[in-house]
């Protein structure tokens, strides 16, 4: 094998490596969203005070998931 392909591979299994990481995110943005179902449902009136903080927290989370991306793309195409 020469060296190109072996980089190729390292490429690969690195991408790889860093999309682990959506995982977790996956799993982060539904227990947000199933905490904050549970609160409104127990407390509809609770409504205005746990919309924004949910819909924040499910802001912060997917900035993980860009950034996974990103490095993901970032060790595949240079």
């Amino acid at each position: 094998m020469d060296p190109a392909s072996y980089v190729a591979a390292y490429k690969a299994l690195g991408a790889g490596l860093a999309v682990i990481a959506l995982a977790g995110v996956g799993i982060g943005i539904g227990s947000i969203f199933s905490a904050m179902v549970t609160s409104v449902a127990r407390n509809p009136g609770a409504r205005d005070a746990v919309f924004p903080i949910g819909i924040l927290g499910f802001a912060l989370t997917e900035a993980v998931a860009l950034f996974a991306l990103l490095i993901a793309f970032l060790i595949l195409f240079t």
